[in-house]
């Protein structure tokens, strides 16, 4: 069964020329499409189906994909949100991922990219290209500890090597020779030890302090 998407974008054509896109994609459909967050809020309660991803443009009037992303992580926290927009400057990186979303793509992205990254957020729950990490591990390396005080495994630590990589955790498990569920153990133990909450956040870590290879 395909992934169902929903595009919010106040730009039709472009709305409407990415849902042909996808519309050639083997694992998503495009259900509909709304103009903004206040149109898909009504479309909602309207009793449309609600999807399991959503790309989110962020400058749209009456309702941005800011304030869009909030609500949704608030009243649809299972939902995906991917940032879809022109915009890829620091801070409207850094506000829509505090906002909620779970990837961040620009509008230029190859339809084969886009495809990827749909693949990639279905099944690991987050994607963000290169340019975008870099963004992301340059902000929140500024508010991390310089300081190690946490025991960490050996296992541990060549998790935190794979955390930086683009690898899945399922072929993370494949390089380390165990299971995926030993796998999300490390990730979960870790995420404990740090007071992290993400891959992201454990790939921080990871940079700043020397495990990421």
């Amino acid at each position: 069964m395909k992934k169902t998407i929903v595009i919010v974008d106040d730009h039709i054509l472009i709305a409407k020329a990415l849902e042909g896109i996808i519309g050639n994609f083997n694992e998503f459909e495009v259900i509909y499409v709304c103009e903004n967050g206040k149109d898909l809020i009504q479309k909602f309660e309207e009793g449309n189906k609600i999807p399991d991803i959503i790309l989110l443009d962020i400058s749209m009037p009456i309702m941005n994909g800011f304030e869009t992303a909030s609500w949704l992580t608030k009243n649809h926290p299972d939902i995906k949100i991917m940032a879809l927009s022109m915009q890829g400057d620091d801070n409207s990186v850094i506000k829509m991922i505090k906002s909620g979303a779970k990837g961040y793509l620009l509008k230029n992205t190859h339809p084969k990219d886009l495809e990827t990254a749909l693949i990639r957020l279905n099944s690991d729950g987050f994607f963000y290209p290169d340019w975008a990490s870099k963004i992301i591990f340059s902000t929140l390396n500024k508010d991390m500890s310089s300081e190690i005080t946490i025991k960490i495994s050996e296992r541990e630590k060549e998790f935190l090597k794979y955390t930086v990589t683009e690898l899945s955790y399922k072929e993370i498990a494949d390089r380390m020779c165990c299971s995926p569920r030993t796998v999300e153990s490390y990730r979960d133990q870790l995420c404990e030890k740090l007071d992290l909450k993400t891959r992201v956040g454990l790939a921080v870590f990871a940079i700043k302090n020397g495990f990421g290879g």
